[in-house]
């Protein structure tokens, strides 16, 4: 299983950025996709995930109400559209994959597929 993440960029606070998750190498049907964050000094925290057979969303407080996950079955491709950034925001966005049960879907040890990561800077 091979992810591409991409879409990071510096943006001023209030500003937005689509993050896209490009997936590959496997069906991805009783898998969920989750976005998580790592800013220096400070460990992986989850940001919001997705089933991919499934509709329903999950986010993290922080995000709620500011960051969209959707996906494209077709493209194997799923998206972080993230709207009113915040400094806050700023950090090293990866996205991963796995047989998440669903208690542990905002568990970074529960996927077991990475990807390289994008860089997010938000500047006030």
């Amino acid at each position: 299983v091979q992810l591409q993440a991409s879409g990071g960029g510096s943006v001023q606070a209030g500003g937005s950025l689509r993050l896209s998750c490009a997936a590959s190498g496997r069906t991805f049907s009783s898998y969920a996709v989750g976005w998580f964050r790592q800013a220096p000094g400070k460990e992986r925290e989850f940001v919001s995930a997705i089933r991919w057979s499934g509709s329903v969303p999950y986010y993290a407080d922080s995000v709620k109400g500011r960051f969209t996950i959707s996906r494209d079955n077709a493209k194997i491709t799923v998206f972080l559209q993230m709207n009113s950034l915040k400094p806050e925001d700023t950090a090293v966005y990866y996205c991963a994959a796995g047989r998440v049960i669903l208690s542990m879907i905002r568990f970074p040890r529960a996927y077991n597929y990475w990807g390289q990561g994008t860089q997010v800077t938000v500047s006030s």
